[in-house]
């Protein structure tokens, strides 16, 4: 893809081109929703969706894009983690638009829209004012407000939410995390990631409007949309139009040799076996147990962080908090020690019960959890119930 940079570098003089050269359309001007297919990175794995706007009489032909962001804004990263980054809409032509696409062979599908003209220079002059400096950022939220979301907001306003859509071809009973796996597959990283980083505040059934955070559902959704005029309902797509279709389809995916579930399963085998010798050879606690702890706690950290700490929706009331517990980074530093404190042996009984407590939580549907996860999970539990066979022994020692 072209440098974000460049884009915003070449941004504001362009839309000042575009707004005094282009202030009305033709009559024969068209307006269409633009759909990308899915690519090879993570971030591609859901598509994308913008507007066009082409006039052929004053050879008028550019994209609005509400998936921009910029990458010098001050703290990026940091107000990236937190949801606190600002998106941007940006503006390009189309054989810009196009060509990145293309070169990363994913598909390009366009749905001209049936509307009138005053409503086509009413939507095009809202793109321009929303595409101003002062008008262009907005707070992105994944499931509510992104990419496809907004196009569809533009267009139902500019309408006057005269749009009636039919769902029926949706399926039922989907979740947002369920709406996810359909685009990343489950046993990949990727998956694994959001799985533990997304809380259970995904896992209620979303509405079928709902489902238009995925531009495929955005798609899907216009291809069988009218629009009431004079309570007479018309079709809201005039035509559909591949303009780009790959021979092959670059999306992502992983090595099932190297997935989650793969590597995982093999340290979680290592794990129980060596379990097991510790066992028979009354090895004791020991500084695997200490590294097992910290690095479990860590992830409780950041699962507690993006939970309290961020504005993102979707990371709320994460109840993988059960399995990575923030207070396993002090039961680690505590726990190998020759007289370890008496709190640690119920809290370690503790932390088997969040065990089971989380596959009570899976089993009746208030949160899902990796699959990738279970073997790791398993292991854990075993692990854990050797600690406490070990803290027992030195209680009952002392």
């Amino acid at each position: 893809m072209k440098s974000i940079l460049i884009a915003l570098l070449i941004f504001g003089s362009f839309i000042g081109h575009t707004q005094n050269r282009f202030t009305r359309l033709s009559e024969d001007a068209e307006i269409s929703l633009i759909t990308i297919g899915p690519g090879p990175e993570l971030y591609d794995s859901f598509g994308h969706t913008a507007i066009r706007v082409r006039d052929p009489e004053s050879q008028l032909d550019i994209v609005f894009n509400y998936g921009r962001f910029d990458f010098n804004t001050p703290n990026f990263y940091m107000k990236f983690a937190r949801g606190k980054l600002l998106y941007l809409l940006g503006v390009s032509t189309f054989d810009d638009f196009i060509t990145d696409y293309k070169e990363q062979r994913r598909w390009v599908k366009s749905q001209i829209l049936n509307i009138r003209y005053t409503e086509k220079l009413t939507l095009f002059d809202f793109l321009k004012n929303n595409a101003k400096q002062e008008n262009r950022s907005y707070l992105y939220d994944f499931f509510y407000d992104n990419c496809a979301t907004r196009p569809i907001d533009a267009i139902n306003s500019i309408l006057n939410n005269q749009v009636v859509f039919d769902y029926r071809n949706f399926p039922d009973e989907r979740t947002h995390r369920k709406l996810i796996r359909e685009n990343v597959p489950w046993n990949s990283w990727g998956s694994l990631g959001m799985d533990i980083a997304i809380g259970s505040v995904t896992d209620k059934p979303a509405t079928k409007e709902e489902y238009l955070f995925l531009p495929n559902y955005t798609m899907a959704a216009l291809e069988k949309a009218d629009v009431m005029r004079n309570n007479i309902l018309y079709p809201l797509v005039l035509r559909t139009e591949t303009l780009f279709e790959p021979a092959e389809e670059n999306i992502y995916k992983e090595r099932f040799i190297t997935s989650p579930l793969i590597l995982l399963g093999i340290l979680s085998i290592l794990l129980v076996y060596k379990t097991y010798k510790d066992y028979k050879n009354d090895k004791g606690i020991y500084f695997l147990d200490t590294t097992i702890l910290i690095i479990i706690g860590c992830i409780g950290v950041l699962i507690a962080l993006l939970w309290l700490g961020t504005d993102h929706s979707s990371t709320k009331w994460n109840y993988n908090l059960l399995w990575a517990f923030p207070f396993h980074i002090i039961a680690g530093f505590v726990i190998t020690k020759t007289n370890p404190p008496k709190w640690i042996y119920p809290y370690m009984k503790l932390a088997l019960i969040l065990m089971f407590l989380l596959c009570f939580h899976w089993i009746v549907g208030i949160q899902g959890y990796a699959y990738a996860l279970i073997p790791l999970l398993m292991a854990l539990s075993i692990r854990y119930t050797y600690m406490i066979y070990e803290l027992r022994k030195i209680r009952d020692t002392n």
